[in-house]
């Protein structure tokens, strides 16, 4: 099935060399396929590829074609030291390239050359509301996440197995980013039971019963490997004094889901409300990586207010997975409006119309969606 995905690689690399990272099977070689298929590629997980340009990364000169001025390079992360040859060409031919890989640790490791500024960087995530359109299933999202293989598999649960187990723990332990894999495993359940919660390193060392200072790593790792990622604490308002903590999310709420041990969600659950801000989590990330905006960050005041998500100073945004919001569902984002710093205020909820309240947006998930990646919210 063809989905057409929000990012636009032609118009991209037109005007420049562009690193196009992103967790494993979120559809970064189905989009060269598709959308780059008459450009070379080399693909580092063939082995005759990887042996070819390891032992003599002069070769990607010598099989140059002349006018030739784009060239893809699939899981950089498995040569870093290709990049001063990339690096090379790019100075001498002007040559725009694609490079994609799963794990920007591997890049940073031992000084690797980044090109100095000479390629943008952008983050292909999941599946969005955005690109699945009609074929977009909340619940199905819920339960089995939105990474485009396991979306439309046959046997999602299977294959979300199979993605908990031999990427994040075995292929993780394989590139070397951790040799202990019971303790990584240990962790990866502890933390998934932390998600969207603020991180507490403490308890998390001791329920994983791991070294504090290998949580922190693991955490690292998770966010270098784009597993997951920070939402930090907005930290700007000046009537409540703020919690400058920050909060973990995993990348993808289905393998959230299958981490935590649960079973299928149902509609009104307390585990249902958990996955559903998890989800929304994805979207704001997304959206903020896809639209080039700032951060996406939490609300907390120490006196227990708190807003799930603001996006710069524009867009503050609670998540209630309930059919009919009550004032006391308002709380936080009425307390963070006195502020006046925010620019919208909205409650993404499960009610059918929306509605307003003291200039709280009150509006149906999907609804917000539209709205927000068409540019309602600008």
């Amino acid at each position: 099935m063809y989905i057409s995905r929000y990012l636009d690689l032609n118009r991209s690399l037109k005007n420049k060399s562009l690193f196009l990272m992103g967790p494993r099977q979120t559809g970064k070689s189905w989009l060269i396929n598709k959308n780059l298929s008459k450009y070379r590629v080399y693909d580092l997980l063939d082995s005759e590829v990887y042996l070819t340009l390891s032992r003599n990364p002069k070769r990607l000169e010598e099989e140059l074609k002349p006018n030739e001025k784009i060239i893809i390079i699939d899981e950089i992360q498995k040569i870093p030291s290709l990049l001063n040859e990339v690096h090379r060409l790019i100075e001498k031919y002007d040559i725009h390239f694609l490079l994609t890989g799963s794990s920007a640790r591997k890049l940073r490791q031992g000084g690797t050359n980044l090109l100095g500024g000479r390629a943008r960087s952008k983050h292909l995530h999941p599946f969005i509301f955005w690109e699945l359109k009609e074929h977009f299933d909340l619940l199905k999202a819920l339960n089995y996440g939105l990474i485009p293989s396991i979306y439309f598999s046959d046997e999602p649960e299977e294959d979300l197995k199979a993605y908990a187990g031999d990427y994040l723990k075995e292929e993780i332990a394989a590139e070397g980013l951790t040799r202990n894999v019971s303790a990584f495993s240990r962790f990866l359940e502890v933390a998934a039971l932390c998600n969207g919660l603020m991180l507490n390193y403490s308890k998390i060392s001791n329920d994983a019963q791991v070294p504090c200072s290998t949580v922190q790593e693991y955490f690292h790792i998770l966010r270098d490997t784009l597993i997951g990622f920070n939402v930090p604490a907005w930290k700007k308002s000046l009537k409540r004094k703020s919690i400058s903590t920050s909060k973990f999310y995993f990348f993808d709420v289905g393998i959230v889901r299958y981490l935590q041990n649960r079973s299928l969600l149902k509609n009104g659950s307390p585990e249902f409300g958990n996955a559903f801000e998890t989800y929304f989590a994805h979207e704001l990330k997304t959206f903020v990586d896809y639209t080039g905006l700032k951060q996406l960050s939490y609300w907390r005041s120490k006196s227990g207010y708190e807003v799930d998500f603001i996006i710069d100073d524009t867009i503050a945004i609670e998540v209630k997975a309930k059919k009919n919001i009550s004032l006391r569902d308002l709380r936080g984002m009425m307390a963070l409006k006195e502020e006046n710093k925010i620019k919208h205020y909205v409650v993404v909820s499960l009610e059918k119309r929306s509605r307003q309240i003291n200039g709280i947006h009150i509006l149906p998930w999907d609804e917000f969606l539209q709205g927000l990646w068409t540019g309602s919210f600008s």
